[in-house]
């Protein structure tokens, strides 16, 4: 059987890393929701073809030709640079967030069509964001979504112990909420008020547009992506750098 030579796919650059001098190797979440890696060379050049269509959160087209390990990129066509990240600081920490758990939640050879649109609408809902508290509730909202599509999904109607309804401390190694009596017993458990209860739970059920038009204190946003990081980090078992710095800053 002949090998295929080349193939076309479309992708969102979600890493990038170094090879010699003028290369970079793009790790890309493609349409199709399988993870893509591929050298470009020549990506680092100044002025070259490739430069300002390799760079993070960029939608691209590109015609990868087959190579001895990784596919190389033989032509790519920008189709949504998300302009609106580029030289802010709190922007670009959030869409960060957002491509480093797409990047652990995408896998090579594993199609999953919910996962590219998703994605594509939480950088685009970072340059809409009208604030920091949005952009927090928006990278929270799409570590939820992403993580429940995968199989993580928080118990948030009643107490994971006991099944009591009367819930008030959220635990990540529980695997949700808990009623005041069981969370005694569980290290780590955090007391949350109702408001910040639902906020969770609108979190999952809830549209990025919803979201955005929602009035949310930067303290509230603040326990969202706290939550969110340690209900990934414990999870996906990785460490989240991209998730600290957003916490740090």
């Amino acid at each position: 059987m002949a090998t295929r030579r080349s193939r076309r796919v479309r992708c969102i650059v979600l890493d990038k890393t170094k090879l010699g001098e003028q290369d970079l190797i793009l790790t890309m979440l493609s349409q199709s929701g399988e993870r893509v890696s591929a050298v470009a060379r020549g990506a680092r050049k100044p002025g070259g073809r490739l430069a300002s269509r390799c760079d993070l959160f960029c939608e691209i087209d590109l015609l990868l030709a087959h190579g001895r390990g990784l596919e190389i990129v033989a032509e790519a066509s920008l189709l949504d640079g998300h302009v609106g990240l580029r030289g802010d600081l709190a922007r670009v920490s959030a869409a960060s967030a957002v491509c480093e758990v797409a990047r652990l939640t995408c896998f090579e050879e594993a199609e999953d069509p919910y996962l590219h649109p998703i994605c594509s609408r939480a950088l685009r809902a970072c340059e809409e964001a009208e604030d920091q508290a949005r952009l927090d509730v928006v990278v929270s909202a799409y570590v939820f979504k992403v993580l429940a599509h995968g199989g993580w999904k928080p118990e948030l109607s009643r107490c994971v112990a006991c099944g009591d309804e009367d819930v008030s401390h959220f635990s990540a190694a529980a695997g949700g909420v808990l009623c005041s009596s069981c969370a005694r017993n569980v290290p780590g458990a955090e007391e949350m008020g109702r408001g910040d209860l639902e906020m969770v739970r609108a979190l999952l059920s809830s549209t990025f547009d919803s979201l955005l038009a929602r009035e949310v204190s930067l303290r509230s946003s603040t326990m969202l992506v706290g939550l969110a990081h340690v209900w990934a980090a414990t999870h996906l078992d990785a460490r989240l750098r991209a998730l600290e710095f957003m916490l740090s800053v």
